[in-house]
């Protein structure tokens, strides 16, 4: 019988390629997770690792294993919790993965009520941009994924086999140093940007920059590329450059030296919460799922 402490050894095993690796992840000594890995090859009936030397890497029986190992053990994850639940137990576990500017608005006041409602419920947060954040749920590494996505762009990954609950439409704005010419103004065409330096972001919305720019008929001079938002309000507020970032953005940080404008064309990004149809029936993973969404209808 495949033991689930056993599928993640051989996880851990093949993300680090080394038994110590893998030791010093899960919080045990390299012998037990030798032990554990001699055990799931018995239970298999073939070899899952080739050994040489210092290297190791997965025979093809061992990579089947393991790209069915993260649905496997979320399925149990799931049914572990709603047994909890069923069993009258006032507990659970969330672990959350959030794009930085949710973090920093969404996630705090829904986090706080969750907290509220359901003190024995222990949440953990760690930051990723998607796609690498849907990797992660779908990996099992995570249960619910706050992620993003453009208006009318093609999303690199599909979401269909993941349920979505949709968030709000976050709003892409302008943003000027005080001093610029187009401060004051209520409204402004992009293309009226052309000719000044732009200052972009994460490498998801550099690319949404570059389209909507190269729409308007220009192609923006980048003279800046950071993934922290905090930097590109700094950049604009110090007279370096544009830039445009979603309202969220800009909601957690005060624009010192910048303004905002409203920009047109309007382009907006769905902000959306998501998780697995098993993680989904996990009455902690619904109760966030549930707040996330409250804290975005405020």
């Amino acid at each position: 019988m495949i033991e689930a402490r056993h599928l993640r050894v051989l996880r851990a095993v093949a993300a680090t390629g080394s038994f110590s690796a893998a030791a010093r992840e899960l919080g045990c000594t390299q012998p037990a997770v030798s032990q554990q890995m001699k055990a799931l090859e018995a239970s298999a009936g073939t070899p899952l690792l080739i050994r040489s030397g210092r290297e190791m890497r997965l025979t093809q029986a061992g990579e089947a294993l393991v790209r069915h190992a993260a649905g496997i053990l979320a399925g149990l994850t799931a049914a572990e919790e709603e047994v909890a639940a069923i069993a009258g137990l006032r507990a659970g576990r969330v672990r959350l993965v959030s794009f930085p500017s949710g973090s920093s608005t969404l996630v705090p006041t829904a986090l706080a009520a969750l907290r509220a409602a359901h003190p024995g419920t222990r949440v953990s947060l760690v930051e990723a941009e998607p796609p690498r954040s849907i990797e992660m749920l779908r990996e099992g590494d995570c249960d619910v994924a706050l992620a993003f996505r453009y208006e009318g762009a093609q999303a690199a990954e599909e979401w269909d086999d993941l349920v979505v609950r949709p968030l709000l439409a976050d709003r892409l704005v302008g943003l000027v140093p005080e001093g610029h010419r187009l401060a004051g103004a209520d409204a402004v065409p992009i293309g009226e940007l052309a000719d000044d330096p732009w200052i972009a972001g994460c490498p998801r919305c550099r690319r949404q920059l570059v389209e909507v720019c190269e729409g308007a008929g220009f192609t923006p001079r980048i003279d800046f590329a950071t993934d922290d938002y905090p930097a590109v309000i700094g950049l604009v507020g110090a007279g370096l450059g544009v830039a445009v970032l979603p309202e969220l953005a800009i909601e957690s940080v005060r624009p010192k030296g910048a303004r905002t404008v409203t920009v047109e064309p309007a382009v907006q990004r769905e902000i959306v919460a998501l998780t697995l149809p098993d993680l989904a029936q996990v009455p902690a993973v619904a109760a966030t799922l549930d707040h996330l969404a409250r804290a975005a209808a405020r």
